[in-house]
């Protein structure tokens, strides 16, 4: 395997999946304008209306399951090959579809869910249930395998690590505006990386260079770029 791209460490937001037909949260007619998320995203609605929290995401996860990876996607699982890094705040599993092997997905998985009772991960069915018994302890209640706010996202450590030891940080399809990843790229500028967004268009992060565009479009391009190809 190449080390061409090991210093790169790519950040991937709503606007990758966006083009395989999963919505954006913050988008007209996203899923900010649907759903109060307060009842369906937090451990405090799943505590009053588990029901209606297991409704949302079966919807969700049956999105995702009928979606296919697009050529940003691919693109990305070629320079994840070449060494990047990459580590997404998309629940889908779209990059692993497209070949990606090593993804961190600091906000959860929609195909992944958790026992409360026992803290045990494990394949989710397509769809979840209250009455879903553990199938580590055979207690409960189970639920998705997702960062919720107010959560902690996963893999904190991790990534402060990567970004401290970056030569490039790429983040693409992001809005920027939730933390702690809209710190990353100050992150990584605090230690000397380059900085490049790309978007449709531009956040108000301070990154050194941008490229606006559709990422099933300019991604490949980038990474064709990058990779010499």
């Amino acid at each position: 395997m190449s080390n061409s791209a090991s210093h790169i460490v790519v950040l991937t937001g709503a606007g990758v999946s966006a083009e395989s037909g999963l919505g954006t949260f913050r988008d007209k007619g996203g899923l900010w304008t649907k759903y109060d998320l307060a009842e369906v995203a937090t451990p405090e609605g799943f505590a009053a209306d588990p029901a209606k929290v297991h409704g949302f995401y079966n919807a969700r996860r049956a999105n995702a399951l009928e979606a296919e990876a697009n050529a940003a996607h691919a693109a990305l699982a070629r320079l994840e090959a070449a060494g990047a890094l990459i580590v997404t705040q998309n629940v889908d599993d779209l990059h692993e579809r497209a070949g990606a092997e090593n993804v961190i997905h600091m906000h959860g998985q929609l195909m992944r869910a958790f026992c409360v009772a026992c803290d045990t991960r494990f394949d989710a069915p397509r769809e979840m249930g209250v009455d879903d018994p553990c199938p580590a302890c055979g207690s409960g209640p189970t639920r998705p395998d997702i960062v919720w706010f107010g959560e902690m996202p996963y893999h904190m450590e991790r990534i402060i690590d990567a970004l401290e030891a970056c030569e490039l940080f790429v983040a693409i399809g992001t809005s920027g505006e939730v933390y702690p990843a809209a710190g990353f790229v100050e992150e990584a500028r605090r230690t000397g990386a380059e900085t490049l967004e790309i978007n449709m268009e531009a956040t108000g992060g301070r990154f050194d260079r941008r490229i606006i565009g559709p990422a099933s479009q300019v991604v490949p391009l980038w990474v064709d770029e990058v990779l010499g190809a």
